[in-house]
């Protein structure tokens, strides 16, 4: 009976080593998925702030920043502006003259559809 016991007692201490065994396993294994995790994730930011930099070279190369492309459109407006001001100060005061011809040129006529 005692070596029954002793059987009984190596294979609790066996399935406990196995199980031991398979915790460690699992644990390396949970390791290894975290840091292959972590090493995707820094990879992906230095991918997309790679890709974030290119971008705002070509953006900075073919359109140039946002402020150069808000100050050519504030000078532009400026510019047109000052046009129109110069065009109705050289065109005002004939204008004003053409209409007030055709308000004082007062014609008398009695109309066609007007019976006798």
């Amino acid at each position: 009976m005692a070596s029954n016991t002793q059987g009984i007692q190596q294979l609790l201490a066996a399935e406990k080593k196995a199980a031991d065994k398979v915790g460690e396993a699992r644990k390396r294994k949970a390791r290894r998925l975290k840091q292959a995790k972590d090493e995707a994730t820094e990879e992906i930011e230095k991918y997309r702030a790679e890709r974030d930099r290119t971008f705002k070279e070509f953006e900075a190369k073919h359109v140039g920043s946002r402020e150069g492309v808000s100050n050519k459109i504030d000078a532009d407006t400026r510019v047109r502006i000052d046009e129109m001001n110069r065009a109705l100060t050289t065109h005002k005061e004939p204008v004003i003259q053409d209409v007030l011809s055709f308000v004082y040129a007062i014609k008398t006529e009695v109309h066609k559809n007007q019976r006798d």
